[in-house]
């Protein structure tokens, strides 16, 4: 497959209308925030992201470049997605292992996507754990614990079916 992937973004960041970029957000060079996506104050977007309708982005949220956020995505406090990541539209991230209304935890725990990984549609991602770099988590999969760079997982909970060549 010929990677596409832009390489440097020379325009501004655009927001759609009706997207909320609340003040003190940081975003980078070429970015796309599209309608009803709601960016709060902490988070920090990088340069060429494409982060599509009805996406929330937390405080404390790094995302890298050239990362594309499907339709539906939450990003809760505590998440980092290096560059080249795509989130298909409804994946799920938690940031609590035990949570009860209205007790909050000192600080939340942190998930890490590494570069080049992909998770699919309706993919569950539980608090803590990392995704390797260029791994695949499928469609509806729950991850429970850390994914290995490059494997493929599936299922409930998420278990390596098979490891890309590197």
């Amino acid at each position: 497959m010929k990677d596409v992937r832009p390489r440097r973004c020379k325009s501004p960041y655009f927001t759609h209308p009706n997207a909320i970029v609340e003040p003190g957000a940081v975003i980078g060079e070429g970015t796309r925030i599209w309608a009803f996506a709601h960016v709060l104050g902490g988070a920090r977007i990088g340069e060429c992201c494409n982060i599509c309708d009805h996406v929330f982005i937390e405080n404390d949220v790094i995302i890298g470049d050239r990362v594309t956020i499907k339709c539906g995505v939450q990003l809760w406090d505590g998440l980092r997605l290096a560059d080249d990541v795509f989130v298909g539209p409804n994946a799920t991230f938690t940031n609590d292992l035990f949570p009860r209304s209205k007790v909050f935890p000192e600080k939340f725990l942190q998930t890490h996507v590494q570069s080049g990984a992909s998770i699919g549609a309706n993919a569950t991602i539980l608090a803590g754990v990392t995704i390797g770099e260029k791994a695949m988590v499928g469609a509806g999969s729950v991850v429970t614990k850390d994914v290995p760079p490059h494997a493929i997982v599936v299922g409930n909970p998420a278990r390596v079916i098979r490891v890309l060549e590197r």
